[in-house]
């Protein structure tokens, strides 16, 4: 997903650069935005509840003794900071589609 954000970001700005902006192309953005947002969303999901298992898993293996719990914290911890990039970048991909949107917009009324 990271990669189909990136490239539709550089296809738009090309189109943008090109002056190839039509009433289309705005509805076209739209309905990518909302991909995107429901993609987002998934993984705010997602990223709450590793968060959430890790903390879990450092406060159990802390008050139980058990190593276990500590290695699962670990476990999860690799996954949480992953989701925690993957998100930032996610979340500001879709802000970048947002600028471009109303560009779009603002040079296909003229």
């Amino acid at each position: 997903m990271k990669i189909k954000l990136k490239d539709y970001i550089e296809e738009l700005n090309r189109k943008i650069e090109k002056k190839k902006i039509d009433k289309n192309l705005s509805e076209e953005v739209l309905t990518w935005i909302q991909f995107f947002q429901h993609e987002r969303l998934v993984h705010l999901i997602v990223t709450f509840f590793t968060g959430i298992g890790t903390i879990l898993f450092l406060l159990g293996s802390l008050y139980f003794e058990n190593i276990p719990l500590l290695l699962l914290f670990f476990i999860t911890l690799c996954l949480f900071i992953p989701y925690i990039f993957h998100y930032y970048y996610l979340e500001n991909g879709v802000q970048k589609l947002y600028d471009i949107y109303f560009t779009i917009k603002k040079n296909s009324d003229k």
